[in-house]
């Protein structure tokens, strides 16, 4: 095609432009067609993705992974899958027994709690807490915080940090929860935390560290900048918002 002449149907106008913006985006970009209908190997991929996707919200986090990072388990007030989904604010609270449990076997009263939720990746816990977590505590630790002991939280949401926290007296909580999947990625995690946690705490007053996974922010990087975010949490008394 010369470059007098406008471009067919289905033609880029500049095609070393496109595979150049193509290459640089994890978005289904110049997937191209046959026909009216997508193309078999682009249906396949994203067939394949999507189930990439559900698998990361309907499988469970191992039982051998959370014992391989030392985290203690407990679950909110969820029974089962089905109700987590449809039930969000079930997944943000914990029962009476299990705050009975948690303040009989956990650490009292720490600087900094950490908790891991499945939330809508168990495929993000397992690919990125093993990495994380150990350099977590350690990184914390160095900077003379007290870690509390680390939870794994089945079925739990986001909020769930505020009714533990309150629980075990931490000043502060990180929540690593699985993200809900795209079809780019099933296996990203985010970070979240909290100042002075306590229930119905708003989410304007929370921090949140995203995209932690391989092709994002990696683990190692992600736990520089949730220390660090932890610290000057500390030195403002404040999160979210009230961060200057």
């Amino acid at each position: 095609m010369s470059d007098s002449q406008p471009p067919h149907d289905g033609e880029a106008a500049d095609e070393d432009a496109l595979e150049r913006i193509a290459a640089a985006s994890p978005s289904r970009l110049a997937v191209g067609r046959s026909g009216t209908r997508p193309r078999t190997s682009s249906m396949l991929s994203f067939r394949a993705d999507h189930a990439r996707a559900r698998d990361a919200v309907l499988t469970k986090v191992s039982e051998e992974t959370i014992d391989e990072v030392g985290l203690l388990p407990i679950q909110s007030r969820v029974t089962d899958q089905d109700e987590y989904l449809a039930r969000p604010d079930l997944g943000r609270q914990i029962t009476d027994e299990t705050a009975a449990q948690i303040r009989d076997e956990c650490t009292l009263n720490p600087d900094v709690q950490i908790v891991v939720c499945d939330g809508l990746s168990s495929t993000a816990v397992e690919a990125n807490v093993p990495d994380l977590l150990p350099m977590l505590v350690d990184g914390l630790e160095e900077r003379g915080f007290e870690v509390g002991t680390p939870l794994f939280v089945k079925f739990g949401r986001v909020d769930v940090m505020d009714a533990i926290g309150e629980r075990l007296g931490a000043t502060s909580v990180v929540n690593l929860i699985g993200e809900r999947p795209g079809l780019n990625t099933a296996d990203s995690l985010s970070a979240y935390l909290v100042y002075e946690p306590r229930p119905g705490k708003p989410t304007a007053k929370k921090s949140v560290i995203s995209n932690i996974h391989d092709d994002g922010l990696p683990a190692v990087e992600a736990g520089a900048q949730i220390i660090d975010l932890v610290e000057r949490m500390h030195d403002q008394r404040g999160s979210g918002i009230d961060l200057e």
